[in-house]
C-alpha cells in the first residue's frame, strides 16, 4: 500500500477522518485522511498505481460495463441516458458544434458518441480494455488509452465526469489539463461532494467515498484551491440533482444490508431540499477557464 502524508494543496498535513470498507470489489477497510485547512479528503494508504485495476474488476462497476442484470444498474442506466441530454446542453452554452471535444475517463462511450451526433469533433481517452473497446464501437474512433498520448494536441472543450477523483498523481493530472486546454478552452469537471447532506447522513457508508477507486473526495473549497495554484480559475459551480437519488439508493444497502427505495427517495429529496440553500448538493460540476494573466 502506499501512504500520502502531505495534502496535494500546500503540502498540509492529513488527520485521520474515516473508516470505509469497498463494498463493490474487495471488502477490504481502507481509511480517509482530511486537509481540514482546504477541505480535502484523501484516501490513504492506497493501493500502489500498479495495482489499482484490479479493484474496478467487477460487472458491478457500471461505467465500464453495459451490464443491466441488477435495479442499481437498471436505475443508473435510464438516469445516465436522461444525464447525457442534459450534458450536451450545458457543452452547447460554452462552445458551438464543429469544435474539439476530449472527454476524459470515456467509459463506454456513451456520452461521446451523443456529442459526436450533436455535431462535436470527439477525441476521447479510457485506460480501461474491455471499456475502451466498447467506447470504439460506438464512436467509430481511436479511443486513446493514457492522457500522454494526447499531449501535444489542444481542445475547446475537456470534460471529465466522475474522473478526477480517480487520478493517482492529482497536480500532475491538473497541470497536464491546463496544458491540452486552449486559450479561451472550458473544462468541466463533475465529482461527488462529501459536504452534501447524503453524504453526512450516511457517513462511512456513503456510497460516493467507493474507496479506493476515489481516491480524492473533494469539497467547492479544495477544488477552487487545487486549480487556482495551476493558474486556473472555477467561474461556476452547477448541481447533479439526480446523483443524490442514485447515491442514497447504493448508500442505503451499504448501510442496512437491504434494499430500500422509499428511504433512499426521501435523503435524496431532502439533500437536493437542503442544497437549495447551501449549494452542497450530491455531486458538483465546476466549469473552469485559464486564469488571465
Amino acid at each position: 500500500m502506499k501512504h500520502i502524508d502531505k495534502s496535494p494543496i500546500k503540502n498540509t498535513p492529513l488527520k485521520p477522518l474515516l473508516t470505509c470498507v469497498d463494498h463493490t470489489v474487495s471488502r477490504e477497510t481502507f481509511s480517509i485522511f482530511i486537509d481540514e485547512k482546504a477541505e480535502l479528503l484523501v484516501t490513504t494508504p492506497r493501493p500502489h498505481n500498479a495495482d489499482l485495476g484490479k479493484y474496478y474488476e467487477s460487472e458491478d462497476y457500471i461505467s465500464h460495463s453495459n451490464t443491466n442484470n441488477s435495479l442499481f444498474n437498471k436505475v443508473y442506466l435510464i438516469v445516465r441516458n436522461y444525464a447525457i441530454k442534459k450534458k450536451i446542453k450545458l457543452l452547447k452554452s460554452f462552445h458551438p458544434k464543429g469544435k474539439d471535444l476530449l472527454d476524459l475517463g470515456t467509459g463506454t462511450g456513451d456520452f461521446l458518441a451523443a456529442c459526436k451526433n450533436n455535431g462535436w469533433a470527439i477525441h476521447g481517452v479510457e485506460p480501461n480494455i474491455k471499456a475502451n473497446k466498447i467506447a470504439e464501437g460506438k464512436t467509430g474512433i481511436k479511443i486513446n488509452g493514457d492522457i500522454n498520448e494526447i499531449l501535444n494536441k489542444k481542445f475547446d472543450l475537456i470534460t471529465m465526469w466522475h474522473v478526477l477523483e480517480h487520478v493517482p498523481d492529482l497536480n500532475f493530472y491538473i497541470s497536464n489539463l491546463k496544458t491540452l486546454l486552449k486559450a479561451n478552452g472550458t473544462l468541466v469537471i463533475a465529482v461527488p461532494n462529501y459536504k452534501s447532506f447524503d453524504a453526512l447522513y450516511y457517513k462511512e457508508n456513503w456510497a460516493a467515498y467507493d474507496v479506493p477507486r476515489h481516491l480524492w473526495h473533494f469539497s467547492q473549497k479544495a477544488m477552487k484551491s487545487l486549480f487556482k495554484q495551476k493558474g486556473m480559475k472555477v467561474i461556476n459551480v452547477l448541481p447533479m440533482k439526480f446523483d443524490a437519488f442514485y447515491v442514497s439508493l447504493l448508500s442505503e444497502k451499504y448501510q442496512t444490508g437491504r434494499l430500500n427505495l422509499l428511504k433512499a427517495f426521501y435523503i435524496g429529496l431532502k439533500s437536493n431540499y437542503k442544497a437549495k440553500s447551501t449549494g452542497e448538493f450530491s455531486s458538483l460540476i465546476y466549469v473552469i477557464k485559464k486564469a488571465e494573466n
